[in-house]
Formats: C-alpha cells, structure tokens, sequence
C-alpha cells in the first residue's frame, strides 16, 4: 500500500500524528489485516476549514504514487479533542470524486487511544 493521509488543521497543535504512524507501523485500526509493507507517501492537513483543499492535497498525494487516501482520525472520529469535522461528509465527497474509483479510500487511521 502507498497511502497519503489528510488530517484535521484544526488538531496539529494537539496531535503529531503519532497514532496514525502507530496504526501504520503496527497495522492496526484502519491498516489491520493489510497485506505487505505500507509506505507513507504523505501527510498532510485537509486546508482548514472548510476542508475545500483536501481534494487537490489528495490529487497531489495520488500524483505522487498513492494508491489508498486515508482521512486521519481526527477528522471523522474526533480524535485527540473529541470534536469531529463538521465538513466531514462534503470533504470526502470532494476527495472521492477528485480521485476516483481506481484509488482506495479508508475513513480513519486509528482507534482513540486511551490516556
């Protein structure tokens, strides 16, 4: 898998990514019982809102070879600050359209951590 992920601008200042790199090492969450090595092609915000740019970033993540896009955790489960996006739905309704169905598309990348 060459995956690129979209997060949340709203939760950089909460969240490293840490957990969707936890979930991609350990295949877990949205990565379990993938097959093969996955390589992360890259990791970027979604624009802010909105989230109107999280097309292009995911054109520009299938350009550099990804073959699965991935919303990070933050966006559609609300992880770390429990708050989902509000533009959830339209944003990756924009990402489908703009990458079609030949590019894979998982909603999340991990489960809530437990503190």
């Amino acid at each position: 898998m060459k995956l690129g992920i979209i997060r949340c601008q709203q939760t950089e200042d909460y969240c490293p990514g840490a957990s969707d790199f936890d979930a991609i090492h350990d295949k877990t969450g949205a990565f379990s019982g993938t097959e093969g090595d996955i390589r992360l092609i890259g990791f970027i915000n979604c624009g802010g809102c909105p989230g109107k740019k999280a097309a292009l970033r995911a054109r520009e993540l299938v350009n550099l070879g990804a073959d699965t896009i991935a919303f990070a955790s933050c966006v559609q489960k609300g992880t770390p600050i429990g708050y989902p996006c509000p533009y959830a739905e339209q944003m990756k309704a924009l990402v489908l359209k703009e990458i079609g169905k030949h590019i894979a598309f998982l909603d999340y990348t991990h489960e809530p951590r437990s503190h």
